[in-house]
């Protein structure tokens, strides 16, 4: 599946509407370049799922755990240099954990600890706010 959103509007739009898809277990693999949007995503779906607090990167602190309708865990993988940093920085479990959702950016930096049924969400930049979503689902 693809969706072309012209501005935010559309992406918190289109990040609703991925929400109402989740559910608890659920992992989702977010690609795409640096400033494609990939926390503003993720800030678009907690809100949706019920997280009113403020939604930041966790590049440095590589998790942020926010709570709403259910858990969610939001992973950054960029400054990793190994899938071993990952299993340091919790991941490995919370991916084993089926009480929330998790969202994994750069996820290919520990693609030997990722499951084998995930979301995938490739972001693509468009322009200055349009960017093109595309979505492939192995659950």
């Amino acid at each position: 599946m693809e969706f072309v959103a012209e501005n935010l509007e559309d992406t918190r739009a289109f990040a609703s509407q991925f929400a109402s898809h989740l559910n608890r277990g659920d992992r989702v693999l977010l690609t795409g370049d640096l400033g494609a949007g990939k926390t503003t995503f993720v800030k678009a779906v907690a809100k949706e799922l019920g997280y009113t607090g403020l939604v930041t990167s966790p590049t440095f602190t590589l998790l942020n755990e926010y709570s709403g309708s259910m858990p969610i865990y939001h992973f950054d993988m960029y400054r990793l240099k190994s899938s071993s940093e990952a299993v340091e920085s919790g991941l490995d479990e919370v991916l084993k954990n089926n009480d929330g959702v998790c969202f994994v950016e750069w996820p290919q930096k520990v693609a030997g600890i990722l499951p084998e049924k995930y979301i995938m969400l490739d972001i693509t930049i468009l322009g200055d706010n349009a960017r093109k979503f595309r979505v492939v689902d192995s659950r």
